[in-house]
């Protein structure tokens, strides 16, 4: 009993912990899905929460509550790490960010072309343009990581500082083009309460439970708003003091990896990776939307990543890290095509639907699912090779 806790603690210290527990929720949510129990994995997506303070009701299925309210911690921890980063972590030195900047751009940048020839003209069609431009950091980590300990350092912080990049120009979309319906009462709400979060910030309040329950007020009004709601965790993230609050702000930011990592993260891919193949015939694995997502994730990104991150180089204004090869920058480029989590969550936003509207659809996710099989599998034995006769270090 003493040895299998010990291997259970091993493996959840492990980086690709997280990857496993994400294709382990894929895998049971597609075996429900294709089912006898699939109307009961559907009903369980469709069970009704309600949360009501007077007039004040929050009314949405849970699986709503896990993509708006859920994934609204998981942005919340991104902010603290996109903040930690910049003031103190692997985006703190401008040398060590403008390659990964540059391939972070080339790899949003590319994608959405690369979906865009297959789709424009579609109106329909043309609303997934921002699906391919994401990167799930923990999922190409945890590939990253099963190389073992031959991977040198630079190439996880390099990883790490283009997903961040990504991740915030992925927040940035969602913010720009994934709103819907404008209240501005709400929106003056949130404005107001944000504003007051920025004034404790300037004042030296460093009181994190302050700033969590007002930020919880801030994730309501803007979710009435009609800005999506989980762009409220990363504005709270970001306002959570850190000079003068390091200890408080490291141990908050410890304190939802566990949470976020093994359970909001897999659960979230449990309820929104469920595709009923029964209704899937070849020509949704031909769709243009299907296509451009697939070919966006698996050549945009690498191309992107790639290209843009060499052209940082050859121009001068960047470097690529000590021991880092070109053969590292492509391997790193083909994991950037893993967007999984991220690549899902603005599918969601991009077709959301319901009832009679979704029955003509092509489903998003089989491109999704695609993409990242493909980047995952390629990235990993690419760099393989790369590392191939490598004794790991100690």
């Amino acid at each position: 009993m003493t040895a299998l806790k010990h291997s259970l603690l091993d493996f959840f210290k492990g980086e690709s912990a997280v990857g496993i527990l994400l294709i382990l929720a894929t895998f049971l949510a597609m075996l429900l899905a294709n089912s006898p129990l699939a109307q009961t994995y559907q009903d369980f997506l469709d069970i009704p929460v309600v949360v009501s303070i007077h007039e004040f009701v929050i009314a949405k299925p849970l699986l709503l509550w896990v993509n708006d309210g859920l994934m609204a911690v998981f942005f919340f921890m991104v902010g603290l790490e996109i903040k930690r980063e910049v003031l103190e972590g692997s985006l703190s030195h401008i040398s060590k960010v403008v390659v990964p900047a540059f391939a972070a751009i080339g790899g949003m940048v590319v994608p959405a072309v690369v979906y865009s020839l297959f789709n424009w003209g579609d109106p329909t069609g043309m609303q997934g343009w921002a699906i391919p431009m994401a990167t799930d950091i923990a999922f190409a980590l945890g590939i990253l990581s099963l190389l073992g300990k031959r991977v040198p350092v630079e190439l996880k912080v390099f990883l790490l500082a283009l997903a961040i990049i990504d991740d915030l120009g992925a927040i940035i979309v969602i913010a720009l083009f994934f709103g819907h319906g404008l209240t501005m009462t709400a929106l003056a709400v949130s404005g107001i309460l944000i504003a007051v979060l920025m004034v404790m910030n300037w004042r030296g309040v460093t009181n994190n439970t302050v700033y969590v329950l007002l930020g919880i007020i801030i994730w309501a009004a803007v979710l009435k708003s009609g800005v999506h709601a989980t762009i409220a965790g990363v504005i709270v993230g970001l306002l959570i003091p850190l000079r003068n609050n390091r200890k408080s702000f490291h141990e908050l930011e410890e304190s939802l990896h566990g949470p976020v990592n093994y359970v909001i993260l897999p659960l979230f891919a449990f309820v929104n990776t469920g595709v009923g193949f029964g209704s899937v015939s070849v020509k949704d694995f031909v769709d243009n939307v299907t296509i451009g997502i697939t070919l966006g994730l698996f050549l945009g990104k690498q191309i992107g990543i790639f290209s843009f991150g060499a052209l940082a180089v050859m121009l001068r204004v960047g470097k690529l890290p000590e021991g880092f090869t070109w053969g590292h920058l492509y391997g790193i480029s083909i994991l950037g095509g893993i967007g999984f989590t991220m690549s899902l969550f603005i599918g969601s936003l991009a077709f959301e639907c319901s009832g009679d509207a979704c029955l003509n659809m092509t489903d998003e996710r089989i491109g999704i699912l695609l993409g990242s099989l493909f980047s995952g599998t390629v990235g990993y034995l690419f760099l393989r090779s790369q590392f191939h006769g490598q004794k790991e270090s100690s």
